[in-house]
C-alpha cells in the first residue's frame, strides 16, 4: 500500500458483536472498539459522556464502520500521487474485502495530528454520522477526546477555552489568528467562535498532559487554544512561536506579526526527553485524536466508544516526563 499499511477493524452495528477484523497490517496500532458495561457510572462535568436521544438507532448503523489509527504527519487529501488517507482507500477496501463498496472518510484527525479515523463503506451510514456530529456540536456535547502533552502547565485543572478565531494568510501560508471582540461584519467574513473544554490530567518536568474536547471545528483549534492558554502543544512548530517569556513569565506575542518557527525547547526540558536542540525541532505534534463516542438512542443502552491508542513517541515523551498515561 504505497509503504504504508493499515490496521482497523469493520464494525457492523451499534450494539451488536464486531464482525470482521482487517487481515491487513496497519497504520501503527489498533484502533478498538469499546463498549461501557450498562449501569457503568461515568464522572460529571463537561466531560463526561452523555447520550443523544433520538438520532442514531441500532438499525441505523447496520453496514460496516472502519476504524484506523492514522500516523502524525499524514494528511486526508492532497495532490494527485502524493500519498494521503485517500489515495489508500482504494486499495484498503480491496484488502477487507468490501468488493465494490467504496470506504469515505465520516471523521478524521488533520494532517500534523495522529489518532482515530472512521470509515464507512456505506453512504446512508456516513451521512446520519455527518448528521450526528452536527447536532452533537449544535447541543454543545463532545463526541471526541483529544490528548495533548503541552509545554507549560495551565492555571486551572479544568475549564473552558473560548476564542474567535479566523484564517490569515501569513508567508503563504493560512494561520488561525484570534479576534476579539469580534464584530457582525467580523463573523459574516468568516470569523467564527470556537470552544474547546480542557482537562489536565498530569503535571510533570513543567508540562501536562491534557485532555482536550472541542465543541466547535476550526483549523488548528486546539492548537491555538493551548497556545492562548499559554502552555503550546509539544512539538507545534507553527503557534508556539506565539508565546513568550521574559524572566520566566509567559505571555502573548501578536498573532499577526509573529512569524511560525521550531518550537524552542528549555534546557530543562530537553534534558528530560533526552533531546538535542536539533532534534527537539523536528518533534512531532503531541496531539492525538484518542477517542470517538458515538451514542446510540436509547438511553439504557451503552455508549459506544472507538479508541486509538498512543503513538510510539507520544508514550515515550509520557515515560520520560513522568506523565501517567490515559
Amino acid at each position: 500500500m504505497r509503504g504504508c499499511s493499515v490496521l482497523g477493524r469493520v464494525w457492523c452495528g451499534c450494539g451488536q458483536t464486531p464482525g470482521i477484523h482487517a487481515a491487513a497490517k496497519g497504520f501503527g496500532t489498533e484502533a478498538r472498539h469499546h463498549q461501557q458495561p450498562q449501569g457503568s457510572s461515568k464522572q460529571s462535568g463537561p466531560l463526561r459522556d452523555q447520550p443523544f436521544p433520538g438520532l442514531l438507532q441500532p438499525e441505523n448503523l447496520s453496514r460496516p464502520l472502519v476504524t484506523l489509527n492514522k500516523p502524525q504527519g499524514l494528511p486526508v487529501t492532497g495532490k494527485p500521487g502524493e500519498l494521503t488517507l485517500l489515495s489508500v482507500l482504494p486499495e484498503l477496501s480491496r484488502s477487507l474485502g468490501l468488493g465494490e463498496q467504496e470506504l469515505q472518510v465520516v471523521r478524521a484527525s488533520g494532517k500534523e495530528t495522529s489518532g482515530l479515523v472512521l470509515l464507512s463503506s456505506c453512504p446512508q451510514t456516513a451521512s446520519r454520522l455527518q448528521k450526528f456530529f452536527s447536532h452533537s456540536r449544535r447541543t454543545q456535547r463532545p463526541i471526541a477526546t483529544y490528548c495533548a502533552v503541552t509545554n507549560g502547565i495551565p492555571a486551572t485543572t479544568e475549564g473552558k477555552i473560548q476564542a474567535a478565531l479566523k484564517l490569515e494568510h501569513i508567508d503563504g501560508v493560512n494561520l488561525a489568528v484570534p479576534v476579539k471582540p469580534p464584530s457582525r461584519k467580523d463573523i459574516l467574513e468568516g470569523v467564527k467562535r470556537t470552544l474547546s473544554h480542557f482537562r489536565v490530567m498530569a503535571t510533570g518536568s513543567g508540562c501536562a498532559l491534557v485532555q482536550l474536547q472541542p465543541l466547535t471545528v476550526f483549523p488548528s483549534q486546539l492548537q491555538v487554544h493551548m497556545v492562548l492558554q499559554l502552555c503550546p502543544v509539544l512539538g507545534d512548530h507553527t503557534y508556539s512561536a506565539r508565546v513568550g517569556t521574559v524572566l520566566g513569565q509567559r505571555f502573548l506575542l501578536p498573532a499577526e506579526s509573529t512569524k511560525p518557527r521550531k518550537q524552542v525547547l528549555d534546557e530543562a526540558l530537553l534534558r528530560h526527553l533526552h533531546l538535542t536542540p536539533s532534534q527537539a525541532a523536528q518533534l512531532p505534534l503531541h496531539l492525538h485524536l484518542h477517542r470517538l463516542h458515538l451514542p446510540v438512542a436509547r438511553p439504557t443502552a451503552a455508549p459506544i466508544e472507538f479508541l486509538a491508542p498512543l503513538p510510539s513517541y507520544f508514550s515515550r515523551t509520557l515515560q520520560c516526563l513522568g506523565l501517567h498515561q490515559p
